[in-house]
């Protein structure tokens, strides 16, 4: 399930990185400015913010019909990029696939929620998060490969085409471990017994305004508005900087803009496992030990501060690849604790409400680069990048407080 899982995942990310990699030329074609450019990636964040909507529709029909219906979505729309011939029509595209995207997070969430025992989540999450560093990988040289071969409508058309073959294995292969026919009941006992009792769902449908007065949701919400503008940034704006700033041409953006989130894979994986490893020589909580991993990642985000200030384009790519494994290292954390702090039937809406505080940051570190960066270049934005995440740490150490059988009812 988790293979199926982080292979969706791997498909949405290659199909919203599929743009940033064919902006060289695209914006060239249709001759679209870096300010237009931002207000396009400004509608797919907007878009996304509604994650809470596609969180609360798989809470309500399931994971495997929801994610279903929303992939089958960004498939099609991703395919239908290719007809775009102004920045206006290409907004609207973007918005319609962010809309569909937001479903991700809050499904990985609420999967890793029903297949695992709460000791192995923080590692399934870390796992499932590699699919976003994955697919962000595979677009440079699979996007550069379509253009050069083809055409850039042709790179649109072939990621959008390798999602809708996911769906159909999907709806083939998945189901919860309840209703799974090849789950044998040893496997079933195994997954029930390490699920926290007090976080299991009573069956009815997820408050959001309770939710909203939870500090906990703002604890773990409000350090991914200021952690997720680093992946936006990454994802969206990478190839441009390389080619503007760094005067990379199209073949050496397939062969550098992939590293830092190949860096990135690393810090899915070395998160959890930080957080595992406190948690099994200290006498700290599952909670603290995350924040203490956390803690860690945003302290190595410092390096990418300096990545303008440094004169070697390779020496700026090797800190710009520091903040892809120091982002997934905190962000992997701080995504996995929804499913600490929630019940199940809360997990996917939480999940994608904490989603939506993270594109909104997203959304406005890209509208200021868009008006900015012409004047002011990049650099006072990766010195941001370096500071926001010590902020975030701090937040996440002063709201958030472990949910327990005894204190469940004093912060509901």
């Amino acid at each position: 399930m988790m293979g199926l899982l982080v292979l969706g995942s791997i498909l949405n990310f290659l199909t919203r990185s599929t743009l940033a990699v064919a902006a060289p030329t695209l914006l060239q074609d249709l001759h679209i400015t870096e300010q237009q450019y931002s207000w396009i990636l400004g509608a797919f964040q907007i878009a996304i913010m509604l994650q809470p909507f596609c969180g609360y529709v798989m809470d309500v029909l399931g994971l495997r019909i929801g994610l279903a219906i929303f992939a089958a979505a960004w498939s099609v729309v991703n395919m239908a990029h290719g007809l775009a011939h102004n920045w206006q029509m290409l907004a609207g595209l973007r918005a319609l696939l962010g809309f569909s995207e937001g479903s991700a997070n809050p499904a990985g969430m609420k999967a890793t929620a029903e297949w695992f025992p709460s000791k192995e989540r923080g590692l399934a999450g870390g796992v499932y998060n590699i699919g976003a560093s994955v697919g962000s990988m595979i677009a440079p040289p699979l996007v550069v490969w379509a253009i050069l071969a083809y055409n850039w409508q042709s790179a649109f058309v072939i990621t959008g085409g390798l999602g809708l073959v996911w769906v159909a294995l999907w709806l083939l292969l998945y189901e919860s471990p309840a209703k799974h026919s090849r789950l044998s009941t040893q496997e079933k006992d195994y997954i029930s017994a390490g699920q926290e009792t007090f976080l299991q769902s009573d069956g009815s449908r997820p408050s959001i305004i309770k939710l909203i007065k939870q500090r906990n949701f703002w604890g773990i919400g409000l350090p991914r508005f200021l952690a997720d503008p680093t992946w936006g940034t990454l994802t969206f704006w990478l190839p441009l900087y390389l080619k503007n700033v760094r005067h990379f041409d199209l073949k050496q953006i397939a062969m550098f803009a992939w590293m830092p989130f190949l860096a990135a894979d690393v810090g899915c994986l070395f998160g959890p496992a930080i957080a595992a490893t406190i948690q099994k020589y200290t006498r700290l909580s599952l909670i603290n030990a995350r924040r203490c991993a956390f803690t860690l990642g945003a302290c190595l985000m410092i390096g990418v501060a300096f990545a303008g200030f440094v004169e070697s384009p390779y020496a700026a790519v090797a800190l710009i690849s520091l903040a892809g494994f120091a982002h997934q290292t905190l962000s992997v954390t701080v995504i996995t604790m929804s499913s600490d702090l929630f019940t199940r039937g809360e997990v996917a809406t939480v999940a994608g409400m904490a989603g939506t505080l993270g594109n909104a940051g997203v959304l406005t570190f890209s509208l200021l680069i868009g008006a900015l960066v012409t004047t002011i270049g990049y650099t006072p934005f990766f010195v941001c990048l370096g500071v926001l995440d010590l902020i975030g740490a701090v937040v996440l150490w002063t709201l958030v407080t472990e949910r327990s059988a005894v204190n469940e009812i004093s912060i509901a």
